[in-house]
């Protein structure tokens, strides 16, 4: 395997962690993946680093008797040393969702963390 390989490869693991209830329910656990200056943009608007971490615990697929992320399509390409963009779709019950991140390795110990993301909803019926 080579370096951009495994660079990809650690985001996508990332990025499937994220979408974990028990990962979306600790703010520890969940602080550790968003990079301290991540940004989303989503139908809610900005989140912050910090709103998120406050957040994440009570948006959806984060209960662990709730629905949970179905991801599918995941793919990636580093654009530049440590820093990986990927994309892929999700399902939360019959929410189908397009999304987009940005990931980078920080420095040390930091590993790879998630720098932005966006989520676009895809209606019903489009393909």
């Amino acid at each position: 395997m080579d370096r951009a390989t495994d660079d990809v490869n650690q985001a996508i693991a990332g990025e499937l962690l994220l979408m974990d209830p028990d990962v979306r329910a600790s703010r520890e656990r969940a602080g550790r993946l968003l990079d301290p200056e991540f940004v989303e943009v989503g139908g809610s608007g900005r989140r912050t680093y910090e709103s998120m971490l406050t957040e994440l615990a009570g948006l959806a697929g984060s209960a662990e008797d709730g629905p949970r992320y179905e991801p599918s399509e995941i793919s990636g390409v580093l654009l530049a040393p440590g820093l990986v963009h990927l994309t892929f779709e999700t399902m939360l019950g019959e929410r189908r969702t397009r999304h987009s991140s940005i990931w980078r390795k920080g420095e040390g110990a930091a590993g790879w963390r998630m720098y932005y993301h966006q989520a676009t909803r895809v209606p019903a019926g489009v393909g």
